[in-house]
């Protein structure tokens, strides 16, 4: 597998559980926290270029030269139904939900919940600024390269979102909303100095969308927002 890095710790979690061997590639630039929890789990951990999608390149070349299974980290089916299945959550303890908040990189986390909750609930899909993944393949009407730079960078920094978002954006636009980075920081700090939740930036962009008033709820809407991404060094916050 490639990854930021929080969709390697859910492999590497899930391989340990299994006792079975993981190699998940990361960028040099993944957090220290990442990286330690990967190994914490058991997983080889290789560290290789400055993006996701260098990671990505050379997971792929390790996969086919080893004949080993390769795991996507947002655009496999099984990986988005999992996603999905916290939407499923959310259902659960607030059935009349009119709206869930969820931030983009690649998209698998939106895709699963967008589709967990179609028909039942809108879909908010927050992004940086500096990494459009979502809003520009549907301007261009296909999945598109995109720049990659920002504070979120290391869980949002796919080059392109996926094949299954996009699809699942086509079927059924979400409300797409844009943060800067200025927001994020903002947003992460709140979390953590109101409600002490330790969010990275990643997932401080969904909170980022409410608090900078790029998404403005209704009177009387009933919106959850997902803050998903929690390894972080404490001593940021």
């Amino acid at each position: 597998m490639a990854s930021g890095g929080n969709a390697g710790l859910a492999n590497a979690y899930a391989a340990a559980r299994l006792g079975v061997p993981a190699t998940v590639f990361v960028p040099t630039t993944a957090p220290r926290v990442k990286v330690d929890r990967l190994v914490a789990y058991g997983a080889s951990v290789r560290q290789v270029g400055l993006e996701y999608a260098d990671a990505y390149a050379a997971a792929i070349d390790d996969a086919t030269a080893r004949g080993a299974v390769f795991c996507h980290a947002y655009d496999q089916p099984e990986i988005v139904a999992g996603a999905g299945t916290l939407a499923l959550e959310i259902l659960e303890d607030v059935p009349d939900v009119d709206t869930i908040v969820v931030a983009v990189g690649g998209g698998g986390l939106f895709a699963g919940v967008a589709a967990a909750v179609e028909g039942r609930a809108r879909i908010v899909a927050v992004e940086p600024v500096n990494i459009p993944t979502l809003r520009s393949a549907l301007q261009a009407g296909a999945p598109v390269d995109v720049d990659v730079s920002g504070v979120a960078v290391d869980s949002l920094g796919a080059r392109r979102v996926g094949d299954i978002a996009f699809d699942v954006a086509r079927r059924r636009p979400p409300v797409s909303v844009l943060v800067t980075d200025e927001a994020i920081v903002d947003a992460r700090s709140r979390l953590w100095s109101e409600f002490r939740v330790p969010a990275e930036h990643g997932a401080a962009a969904a909170y980022a969308a409410l608090t900078s008033g790029a998404y403005a709820p209704a009177d009387g809407e009933k919106v959850a927002v997902i803050i998903c991404g929690g390894n972080t060094d404490p001593a940021t916050l």
